[in-house]
């Protein structure tokens, strides 16, 4: 049987408007409503969790709020007969963490259609080292090879790549043989993006072309953007012809100040990515190729263990840029 009460990370706007959070045990009747109560094994860290966790309205659209927009852990109870106690699960996106309480928490109740099973080949670890990160890099490979990418077509450039999103693109694009390109504003962590597959790194001012010109010299046959606003139109504007651009991010702004010509003139398209409401079908697809074929030898390298009574100090370093990598998240 469940207990009376759990453990979570727990966030809440006070009478003046500013934002507390604690690690403390709420009666376990506050979980919302779903088919499927899951004891977390993990979590993760992701920057919306951070926003989460800071308050951002964006995200926790509500309070009290629970962040964790992922969760890896051990089926309960069960009003489903897709599951039964005992199964491993996860989740990923969907409103976990951002809409209902999410999985810095000892236990998570969801709806049963959000709830994917553990993959063959995959720990409960694996997939939150990975989490909506590694998902939402995933899918935006999955986007190049897709539109006919293949690697002898030429480099693919990925931005932010020190982040969640930008290293596990990386180091899947690796794998798969592509000639990488990695951009980051962090040069002690170049050696550090090269061991994991970039043949070159660069720094992000050779991604910010300020300059109004609609074409810029044709550069990449690809690229997974993670940043957003400027980057991704200096990306779009030198992309080669009949080039992609898989768009998954907004941390350097939500403008595209664009032209038709890259489109028109040059072929190129703009996939975006989106995670948190991925079909099914096409979310275990997904899973599969990180658990197969796509599956990381080294997927333990990236991964930061830190507790639920240490989170908020790593929230404050990624707010802060100052983290790179991925991070489980702990419960207990």
């Amino acid at each position: 049987m469940p207990p009376e009460s759990f453990r979570c990370f727990h966030v809440r706007k006070t009478g003046n408007g500013t934002i507390e959070s604690s690690v403390e045990s709420r009666p376990l009747h506050e979980l919302p409503p779903g088919e499927v109560l899951i004891r977390v094994q993990a979590s993760s860290l992701n920057y919306k969790d951070a926003l989460a966790a800071t308050g951002n309205p964006g995200v926790a659209r509500n309070f009290p709020h629970v962040p964790g927009i992922d969760s890896a852990g051990i089926v309960e109870t069960s009003d489903s007969g897709k599951f039964k106690p005992g199964d491993q699960v996860l989740c990923t996106g969907y409103e976990q963490g951002a809409g209902q309480w999410g999985g810095w928490a000892e236990y998570v109740r969801l709806p049963a259609d959000w709830v994917v099973p553990l993959p063959d080949g995959f720990t409960l670890d694996e997939t939150m080292i990975l989490g909506t990160a590694g998902f939402t890099a995933a899918q935006s490979v999955l986007s190049l090879v897709e539109h006919h990418i293949e690697p002898d077509r030429g480099p693919i450039v990925v931005t932010g790549a020190t982040g969640g999103v930008g290293v596990i693109s990386l180091m899947i694009l690796s794998k798969l043989g592509y000639d990488v390109t990695a951009v980051s504003g962090k040069p002690d962590q170049y050696d550090w993006l090269k061991s994991l597959g970039a043949s070159n790194v660069i720094g992000r001012e050779e991604v910010d072309d300020t300059s109004t010109k609609p074409l810029l010299k044709a550069r990449w046959a690809g690229a997974v953007d993670t940043v957003g606003g400027n980057t991704l139109a200096t990306i779009i504007r030198s992309l080669d012809h009949r080039g992609v651009a898989a768009a998954c991010g907004l941390v350097g702004g939500t403008d595209l100040p664009l032209t038709v010509f890259p489109f028109i003139l040059r072929g190129v398209k703009l996939d975006g990515i989106d995670s948190a409401h991925c079909p099914y079908d096409r979310r275990l697809q997904i899973w599969n190729l990180l658990a197969g074929d796509w599956k990381l030898d080294n997927l333990h390298d990236l991964a930061t263990e830190i507790k639920i009574d240490e989170v908020d100090v790593t929230v404050d370093q990624m707010m802060q840029g100052k983290t790179h990598g991925r991070h489980i998240v702990r419960p207990r």
